[in-house]
Order: C-alpha cells, then structure tokens, then sequence
C-alpha cells in the first residue's frame, strides 16, 4: 500500500508553525508522528504549531526535551513530545516505556525518531525536515 506524501516548503519559522497548527488540526487521539531531519531543519519549529493547532495553552512554553527527554502539554488531545537526540541504544529507548504513552489518547511527537527503526506502530506519520538555503524548509509527510 502506497502512502499519502505531502511536501510543504517554508521561508520562516512562523509559516512553518502556521503549516503544523493546521495539520494539527487533522490529527486524531493515538496519532505518532516520527519527525526526522537534522539540527536545525525545523523539528522543534513544527511541534509548537502543533501545540497551537491542538489547543494547548497559550502560557505554556514549548520547548525541545532534549534533556528531560518527554514533555507532556495539557490539552482536549494532549501532546507528548519526545526527543530521541541523546539517545542511541535501543534498550534506552525501550525504558522511556513510550507504549505507555500511546493509551493516553494524545498525540506523540518524536524527534529523532530514526533512532529507533522498527520500534513505532505501523500507522505512523513520517515527517521528513530538511534545511534549504535562504532559512527556507522543506516538510514531507508521509501519511499511511
């Protein structure tokens, strides 16, 4: 079965946040969405917008968990966002218990979720970030 590509190309941080909070917005409680790309290709970026479409609140800061590793953001479907970027043995991954996370009726977002090949549900979304000359990005999404 072929999946459903969606390319998206922004010019600022903003729009790529404006791109998120939409797509936000088609997502249901369970969804994983796999980010992956580079430092600085805008991973981060799009999880705020995430947080906007989804409703999170306003006076909440999203932030990378780079060092905390999950954030949870409070909303109607709540927001676990992962960051695997510190990570690279599989057995760290798996006493994160991620699994547990997705019963939780939210959205996960992982960055860095190459990492771990082979460990997510089958129905996940790929999004695929690249960095671009002129501060322009590239988003793919891959949906199943």
């Amino acid at each position: 079965m072929s999946k459903k590509v969606i390319r998206h190309l922004t010019k600022t941080p903003a729009e790529t946040e404006r791109i998120a909070a939409q797509f936000a917005k088609t997502l249901k409680a369970g969804t994983v969405l796999l980010l992956i790309g580079p430092l600085g290709s805008g991973k981060t970026t799009f999880v705020k917008g995430l947080a906007k479409g989804l409703r999170i609140p306003k006076e909440i800061l999203i932030h990378s968990p780079s060092f905390t590793l999950i954030n949870e953001y409070p909303a109607k479907i709540p927001l676990f966002h992962v960051d695997l970027y510190r990570l690279d043995r599989l057995r760290e991954i798996e006493e994160l218990a991620l699994e547990d996370y997705l019963g939780r009726g939210g959205v996960m977002a992982v960055e860095w979720a190459d990492h771990a090949p082979g460990f997510w549900p089958e129905d996940s979304v790929i999004l695929e970030f690249k960095a671009l000359p002129a501060h322009q990005r590239e988003v793919v999404i891959s949906l199943p």
